[in-house]
């Protein structure tokens, strides 16, 4: 099997970009969202885009392809929900393991085809594990600042189970993204160390915060170095952040990890800020010479896109990006 370690060694690899910007284009409907398996599910299932991965499998297999097609090294899992604590927003806690393990195998199917059309370039399956729709470190209550709407232990309980689905359903790596509250991550990331050592397996670990706004802290308070101090205990492939903002706006924080770890980084902003309709208006064109700064500045060795992003934004950033060198590692502290 190809190594990560190996490869990232040699060149900048290349993160696929945005799967909820790709299945808005196809307008599924609540029809589409059931499928047969679902037709009679008494509660709405439509907005669910985890579960496109039983109902609508060849869709999802193309948007993998697509991204693949543009360059990219490695696909995230269509798993971004996929816990009992998301899924109880639709009334499918009981199909989680089935979310978990059939999206990776879809990956894992698309990723193989083109292994074998070019096997002197891998392509990695990564697992998609999302921050949830709840935070161990505040209250949803304003007038209860002590309340907690999720704990620690439930987090763990459902991290633990999405990740066997992914497991046993074949991807290479984990990524635990998107982290806004590093106490949701830290249960992720025991939940992975406990299973790694029942199963006996080193699996690689990316993790991604995000910035939530131009104070340059995460949504629960942290600085990009607290973030970092944070997660550094648990021996990860790469460290880094990804949505909320664009490639310019990001810039900086990836600057502070990229001077600051050792693991190597990782970076896949939006195309842009949102508009006023919620829509990301940057051009592939624009990302691309926005990106070209982080390769300038050898800051990253994993780089892809999120909210906006398309097989065209990864096209851009794979032709730029294979011009550059990946970045050397160094001492963290």
């Amino acid at each position: 099997m190809p190594n990560i370690y190996k490869e990232l060694e040699k060149r900048i690899l290349i993160l696929d970009g945005a799967m909820g910007t790709m299945i808005q284009r196809f307008n599924f409907t609540e029809a589409d969202f059931r499928g047969a398996q679902f037709k009679d599910f008494k509660h709405p299932l439509q907005g669910n885009n985890d579960l496109l991965s039983l109902t609508q499998p060849e869709a999802i297999k193309s948007i993998h392809r697509a991204y693949f097609e543009a360059g990219a090294d490695i696909v995230e899992t269509n798993t971004f929900s996929g816990t009992t604590i998301a899924m109880a927003d639709y009334y499918l806690e009981d199909y989680v393991y089935e979310l978990n393990f059939e999206s990776a195998k879809l990956a894992r199917e698309v990723a193989d085809e083109y292994l074998l059309k070019t096997p002197n370039k891998p392509r990695f399956v990564a697992g998609s594990i999302g921050p949830t729709n709840r935070t161990a470190s505040l209250s949803p209550k304003v007038e209860d600042p002590a309340f907690r709407n999720v704990t620690f232990d439930d987090l763990h309980k459902a991290y633990k189970q999405q990740v066997e689905g992914l497991l046993d359903g074949g991807v290479d790596v984990l990524l635990v993204e998107t982290i806004f509250d590093t106490l949701n991550a830290k249960a992720a990331l025991f939940a992975i160390e406990e299973i790694k050592e029942a199963r006996k397996i080193d699996i690689p670990i990316m993790v991604s915060g995000t910035i939530t706004d131009a104070s340059g802290r995460t949504l629960s308070g942290q600085t990009v170095e607290a973030f970092l101090i944070s997660v550094s205990h648990i021996p990860l492939l790469s460290v880094g952040f990804n949505c909320a903002l664009g490639a310019k706006q990001l810039l900086p924080h990836i600057e502070s990890v990229a001077s600051k770890t050792a693991f190597y980084t990782s970076a896949h902003p939006n195309a842009g800020l949102p508009n006023a309709f919620g829509e990301y208006d940057e051009s592939p064109e624009d990302m691309q010479a926005q990106i070209k700064e982080y390769l300038d500045k050898s800051l990253v060795n994993i780089i892809g896109g999120c909210c906006g992003t398309t097989p065209e934004h990864i096209k851009a950033i794979a032709d730029l990006v294979k011009d550059y060198k990946p970045r050397a590692l160094v001492v963290g502290f």
